[in-house]
């Protein structure tokens, strides 16, 4: 979806200049004169010269499972980060909002009922159909953001950060920082290089995955792929506190998540699902089940029996909610992954 009121928040990437609608499908700067695509449901506002390091999500391989095709109720992991967010970031019709990093657009799905003005901006293209046609979408880089100053009073950003290179994370802050208004808040979910004692329950759980990996029951090289270009570009708690007074902002407030519950249910339990449904799916289509087409076939499957409720759904939701005592329990114990809410200072907060 693209609405007439996109034009009030975004702005060309190359001059910085008004944009406007050009016609049905292209929008035109008033300033450079440079025409961008607005076909697909969504403003193409890629910079003209493209800037260097450029994440591995852009690859198609990394797709290949169309996850990102369609949108299913928020369950497991991410009904954890869902809930977080709306505990930080309290969203309200008055707010203006923008997801950083925002995927295939579930989580501006999830929050629609909000009420707040939501728009999500994304390196790569794959977006759900849901989010196409209920969001405010942009194709762009977040160290250049197409969005004007100051014209949002809340953001987000999942499962992000990690993926940047230093400079990548300082330069997509700052920017950040530029598009809130004044007090605007900024909700981050990554972690630092540096895990607490608590992360080794964790190392053993993936050590259990590998194993169970190993004899056939579950597939984790699509999960890999998706971690192959972490970088982690944050060194610890201490760290992350400089690098966000840094970029004008002061951490409000935190939680650390160490999913231990949740990476045995995660990692463990529904990979095992999965890999069952690929094999079924595969016998269907005369495939194996590593296969693309089975692989699209088990997820579109095992999607559409959850958005209509029953015992897969009540079952989802019950592990959710088994999921969530990683945070009641260990969510005051200093480790890596931490949700945290930045709030943008004034100048008096960034001299003192």
């Amino acid at each position: 979806m693209i609405s007439a009121a996109i034009f009030d928040i975004v702005q060309c990437p190359d001059c910085g200049g008004t944009l406007a609608a050009d016609g049905p499908d292209t929008a035109r700067c008033g300033g450079c004169g440079r025409v961008f695509d607005a076909t697909r449901g969504f403003l193409d506002l890629h910079p003209a010269q493209a800037l260097g390091d450029q994440t591995r999500y852009l690859d198609a391989a990394l797709h290949v499972d169309a996850r990102h095709e369609s949108v299913a109720p928020p369950l497991l992991g991410s009904r954890i980060r869902h809930n977080m967010l709306r505990r930080f970031l309290a969203l309200s019709p008055a707010d203006r909002a923008v997801d950083l990093g925002c995927g295939s657009g579930r989580t501006l799905v999830w929050n629609a009922g909000s009420g707040a003005r939501l728009t999500g901006i994304d390196i790569a293209p794959y977006f759900a159909a849901e989010a196409l046609a209920q969001c405010d979408l942009v194709l762009g880089d977040l160290r250049r953001l197409p969005l004007r100053d100051g014209a949002f009073d809340k953001a987000w950003s999942l499962d992000v950060l990690e993926h940047l290179p230093r400079p990548a994370l300082l330069d997509m802050l700052a920017e950040a920082n530029r598009v809130l208004a004044p007090g605007g808040a900024l909700f981050v979910y990554t972690h630092v290089r540096k895990n607490g004692w608590i992360a080794g329950g964790l190392r053993a759980v993936n050590r259990l995955a590998a194993w169970v990996e190993r004899r056939g029951l579950l597939d984790l090289r699509q999960e890999r792929l998706r971690k192959s270009d972490h970088v982690n570009p944050l060194a610890d708690h201490d760290d992350l506190g400089r690098v966000a007074a840094r970029c004008g902002f002061r951490i409000e407030r935190r939680t650390y998540y160490t999913p231990i519950v949740g990476a045995f249910i995660e990692n463990v339990l529904v990979r095992v699902a999965e890999r069952l449904l690929q094999r079924r799916a595969g016998r269907r289509l005369g495939a194996e089940s590593a296969d693309p087409a089975a692989v699209r076939a088990a997820r579109a499957s095992a999607k559409a029996r959850v958005r209509r409720g029953g015992l897969l759904y009540l079952a989802l939701r019950a592990a959710s909610s088994l999921m969530a005592l990683d945070v009641l329990l260990f969510g005051r114990l200093q480790s890596g992954p931490f949700f945290a809410l930045l709030r943008k200072t004034g100048p008096a907060e960034r001299e003192s």
